[in-house]
């Protein structure tokens, strides 16, 4: 329990949960499974497991979720996440799955293979282990996530983007270029007008057009991909995309959905986007300050666009300064 409920760091944090369980329980394998939904199918990714042999690969940082199995195709596991309590399938007396779920609605099952048919004693420790798991994550989703959204916060954002970022930085120190083939990237999003919009609608209506922010964002980018919201209608976001032209189509997804997107009793609400890549070694505020300065560029075009600071901000005359807010361009 010492192990399980030490430390901030949520894959370690996995991995402590299984091969803790595995050695209580003198379990041959155990797994930690998420369920994710995938364009309406809900596909099943293994996130961790201890012990030799599985048919599930884990997760790394960039997989699709294409070609994971669908929680569909595995009926003893479809049904544990349907009964929400341990389940031990009829034809496998020795393996015991153990859903779970947290305050954010992610829906874990703990899949464990026993040498022998789970009596109480190994069901009611395998649920209590974890269920003091998803109270370790609760935790840590209340001080790192945003209240209203449920994306990460502001104040999680250096360490976040520090794991998200580690391996292009790593791969780029050992000249590897196989070892990490994708790009990490990193957008700032602006609601734009949305001081209007607390002016003319009131701030409950303000916070639901957040929430629906917050939605859309969920359903534009990839489960793995970093979402913040940074105060206010500013919103950054952590993608990983093989070059520039994938990035920029995964913004372009989200400012065409938003625009077209019907919110309640506001209307039309649009956002202006700007990104940037993510530089080997580089530091979370000069990203930001990078991908910050496509965004005022892109306020200062009109709005409603999508910016990329190598492309379009990085390529101005020197003598046509980008304003910031304050200047002679309303950007707010």
């Amino acid at each position: 329990m010492a192990r399980l409920t030490h430390g901030r760091d949520r894959e370690g944090l996995d991995a402590t949960l299984v091969d803790v369980l595995r050695a209580a329980l003198q379990a041959e394998v155990v797994a930690l499974l998420e369920i994710l939904t995938d364009e309406g199918q809900e596909k099943v990714l293994c996130r961790v497991r201890s012990g030799p042999g599985s048919e599930l690969q884990c997760w790394q940082p960039g997989q699709s979720l294409a070609d994971l199995p669908t929680l569909q195709q595995q009926s003893s596991l479809s049904e544990a996440v349907r009964q929400g309590i341990p389940y031990v399938p009829a034809p496998e007396a020795g393996r015991l799955l153990v859903p779970l779920r947290t305050e954010t609605q992610r829906r874990l099952v703990l899949d464990l293979q026993l040498p022998q048919p789970p009596d109480e004693q190994v069901r009611r420790v395998a649920e209590g282990m974890g269920r003091i798991y998803v109270n370790v994550i609760n935790l840590l989703d209340a001080s790192e996530r945003d209240t209203l959204t449920g994306l990460l916060n502001r104040k999680s954002f250096d360490d976040t983007f520090y794991k998200a970022t580690r391996p292009a930085a790593e791969a780029a120190a050992m000249a590897d270029r196989r070892a990490h083939t994708d790009h990490c990237w990193l957008g700032v999003i602006d609601v734009d007008h949305f001081k209007s919009v607390n002016d003319r609608f009131g701030h409950l209506i303000g916070d639901e057009v957040l929430l629906l922010m917050a939605r859309l964002l969920r359903q534009t980018f990839r489960h793995d991909d970093r979402l913040y919201r940074f105060g206010g209608e500013e919103f950054v976001v952590l993608v990983r995309a093989e070059d520039a032209a994938a990035a920029a189509k995964a913004f372009e997804r989200l400012r065409a959905a938003v625009e077209v997107y019907p919110f309640p009793q506001v209307g039309r609400i649009t956002v202006s986007v700007g990104y940037t890549v993510v530089r080997p070694f580089d530091t979370p505020a000069d990203a930001f300050e990078r991908a910050d300065r496509a965004v005022y560029l892109a306020k200062a075009q009109g709005r409603n666009a999508v910016r990329c600071f190598e492309t379009d901000v990085a390529a101005q005359p020197a003598n046509e300064p980008l304003h910031h807010a304050g200047g002679g361009v309303e950007l707010f």
